[in-house]
């Protein structure tokens, strides 16, 4: 009986960890593009999700949500936008995940160079935040808005920890760039608080700020306190056409706030568009 039971022990390793020979679960109405930037000199992989009629030789315009981090956030964003369609919270709204090229990419140290404002002494080669984001400007938007019919009235961003830092930043930086930012647990401590430098350096020389911003953060993480903080300090600012959310998400840490966060961000975002939806 020990003899046998070794075997199928030994069978099943070996079956485990030979190639299966059935199909992968692939994400419907998706596409992979590749787009090498002048700007920051590297190449990135968009993962594109459609709206099912999509039809780029019509004239309708598509609402384009920029999801940062889009390795490991773009399968829940098209669960949720699928969601939030079908309940007509949202209408057909096209995802971009951004993300970078070759089999072997190692995210952490990239995305640590590209979604950072400012170099940090404990992340050597960060700060290319300003090159990003004209990344974004002159070379990704311009090619989603001509390949796609990306609406240039109704862009989003969103990221989440560094990717939330870099959100603000844009804000910040380019308000008009975007109709709308979201920003889940940002990294505002990253740098010596540099996200409130960036946040202050705008206010002193503006009286207001027109855009969507959507700020979320587990309450059982580090930065649930400080990005409350910046919140707070937001609001403070009485901007006149500033639309602020924030929601504090109640026994979430850093990773596992996301379901809740980017369900509530995406109707945030573009529920006030959902009129005749679907």
């Amino acid at each position: 009986m020990r003899c046998a039971l070794v075997a199928l022990l030994v069978l099943g390793s070996s079956l485990a960890g030979a190639q299966r020979p059935y199909p992968q679960v692939t994400i419907p109405n998706t596409e992979v593009r590749s787009l090498r930037s002048h700007v920051t000199g590297r190449s990135y992989d968009l993962y594109v999700y459609l709206p099912s009629r999509f039809d780029a030789a019509t004239p309708r315009k598509y609402p384009v949500l920029y999801l940062l981090d889009g390795q490991w956030d773009f399968k829940l964003l098209t669960s949720i936008q699928g969601g939030l369609l079908y309940d007509r919270f949202v209408p057909d709204v096209i995802v971009v995940g951004i993300t970078y090229s070759g089999p072997n990419a190692n995210y952490d140290s990239l995305r640590a160079v590209d979604y950072t404002p400012k170099t940090s002494p404990s992340n050597p080669g960060s700060g290319d935040g300003a090159k990003f984001l004209s990344f974004l400007e002159t070379e990704l938007i311009p090619f989603v808005e001509a390949q796609y019919s990306g609406d240039p009235a109704r862009r989003a961003l969103m990221g989440s920890s560094l990717g939330g830092l870099f959100t603000l930043y844009a804000l910040f930086t380019k308000p008009q760039l975007f109709a709308g930012y979201a920003a889940g647990s940002p990294a505002v401590t990253y740098a010596n608080r540099s996200a409130f430098e960036d946040e202050a350096s705008y206010a002193a020389t503006h009286d207001d700020l027109q855009a969507r911003l959507y700020v979320a953060v587990g309450d059982q993480e580090p930065f649930s306190a400080p990005t409350q903080e910046i919140v707070k300090r937001l609001r403070s600012r009485n901007y006149p056409r500033l639309i602020l959310e924030s929601r504090l998400i109640a026994g979430e840490r850093h990773s596992g706030n996301k379901p809740e966060a980017f369900n509530r961000a995406v109707r945030f975002l573009f529920q006030q568009y959902a009129e005749g939806a679907r």
